[in-house]
């Protein structure tokens, strides 16, 4: 139940509950310590495009596109048959598709992604199942087309 604050006028949580969102935060694979702006919630089922700036957590089943120059997390119930676009991809779920990210793309265990990946830096943790095809290049060089540099992969063990 939502409190109005006497003094500041701030919306507060009643004593002894906590948030939804404190619950959902608190299992959430985080990159940072961003502010969730949207969530997809586990059961719920989306068909289309999303495009939004910020951080946006799936923990639902969308099948479509996803772009942003943002973060996209998706959780550990997740399951996207998705074209994904996104600053920063961070996945404990499943990916079908092609993902490209500007900065980054972690993956962290049991994730499974069965996609074409195309980001500068990789970071995949022991337990994930990763099919697919990787390319990779540094910001301003580019390879040959069907290479891939392993400087930016990690492999974290868990």
């Amino acid at each position: 139940m939502w409190i109005k604050d006497k003094q500041d006028g701030k919306r507060q949580t009643g004593q002894g509950e906590g948030t939804e969102m404190d619950n959902l935060e608190s299992t959430a694979p985080r990159e940072g310590n961003e502010e969730i702006n949207a969530f997809v919630g586990k059961g719920v089922s989306f068909k289309g495009v999303i495009s939004y700036n910020g951080t946006v957590r799936i923990d639902g089943n969308l099948d479509g596109e996803i772009h942003t120059e943002g973060v996209l997390l998706v959780g550990e119930d997740a399951v996207l048959t998705a074209k994904i676009t996104a600053g920063t991809v961070v996945c404990k779920g499943k990916i079908t598709g092609d993902i490209s990210a500007r900065e980054k793309v972690k993956l962290r265990a049991p994730a499974v992604v069965n996609a074409g990946v195309k980001a500068p830096l990789l970071a995949m943790e022991e337990g994930v199942v990763f099919n697919g095809t990787l390319e990779m290049s540094q910001s301003g060089t580019r390879e040959p087309q069907g290479t891939t540099r392993g400087q930016g992969v990690k492999l974290v063990n868990g």
